[in-house]
């Protein structure tokens, strides 16, 4: 992998991690239909993966700072009984949400491993992925009720973490999955959007940090640290204005927000599809 494949593969990771297009389907997809003949399990790919997701759950840390703030300083009981109270239950969701998708990662690892070099399954996925968004829109749109964030329950924490395993598919996005889950449970798009970025940070951090004792046992040619740092450099900027520019987003767009997401979604795989399988 040379530098321009791996600022490529950056920046796709900081944006697609965030927007609802499933960043490990377009990391499966892209690179087969450019030809690029990358190995994910060599030895030079590790510590760039790791450094990947280093670099954009940094991103989201600096981004959510006053949240993980108040959580952090509610758990160890500073501040206000009120204000103690309400960051010790937002860590409470947090965890609820985040346990289905840990658990079931760890009991599907192999199986979802052997996913990865699909590219037709994943292009395939893009469009189901597609389908997903536009359902979670649809469905919202009959319902009156527009929740704020503050209202979310310890049962819609766990109804979005279950949306949250469906991501373990290459081509399924992880936000987008959480955003329908809000959506569905009568959140509004900021809030779901919100929440979603929130319960990513722990979600990525956890998965850098079970590639870490791989890294330890490789060796890692020359050279590869440098660009993997480059990389993660250029994947949290990219994360962090993704983050930026979405949550103006569906705070603008509330009515429709997904729909630009799904369509794209869909015509990205039919197109990858054909392309993979055809040509």
């Amino acid at each position: 992998m040379d530098t321009i494949q791996a600022l490529v593969i950056a920046i796709l990771q900081g944006a697609t991690e965030l927007f609802p297009v499933s960043s490990l389907g377009h990391a499966v997809v892209l690179p087969a239909l450019l030809h690029w003949g990358l190995d994910q399990h060599s030895p030079e790919f590790l510590p760039f993966l790791v450094m990947l997701h280093l670099g954009t759950a940094t991103a989201l840390l600096a981004y959510f700072w006053q949240d993980w703030w108040a959580i952090l300083t509610g758990l160890l009981g500073i501040g206000g009984v009120h204000q103690v109270k309400e960051s010790r239950r937002v860590f409470i969701l947090v965890v609820i949400a985040t346990l289905p998708a840990v658990i079931l990662g760890f009991l599907l690892e192999k199986f979802v491993r052997g996913l990865f070099g699909s590219p037709a399954v994943a292009a395939g996925f893009l469009i189901v992925n597609g389908l997903l968004l536009l359902f979670g829109e649809k469905l919202r749109g009959r319902g009156n009720a527009q929740r704020h964030l503050s209202t979310l329950t310890r049962m819609d924490a766990f109804s979005i973490g279950c949306w949250q395993c469906t991501a373990l598919i290459p081509g399924i996005s992880r936000s987008g999955a959480t955003i329908v889950g809000g959506l569905l449970r009568g959140i509004n798009h900021e809030g779901a959007a919100h929440f979603s970025f929130l319960i990513a940070t722990p979600i990525i951090l956890g998965a850098t940090v079970l590639e870490v004792p791989k890294l330890l046992r490789e060796h890692v040619p020359a050279g590869v640290l440098g660009t993997s740092l480059l990389a993660a450099v250029v994947a949290g900027v990219t994360a962090l204005l993704s983050t930026w520019f979405l949550m103006r987003y569906f705070r603008n767009h509330d009515s429709w927000a997904l729909n630009p997401f799904a369509y794209y979604c869909v015509a990205a795989g039919a197109i990858s599809l054909g392309l993979l399988l055809f040509i």
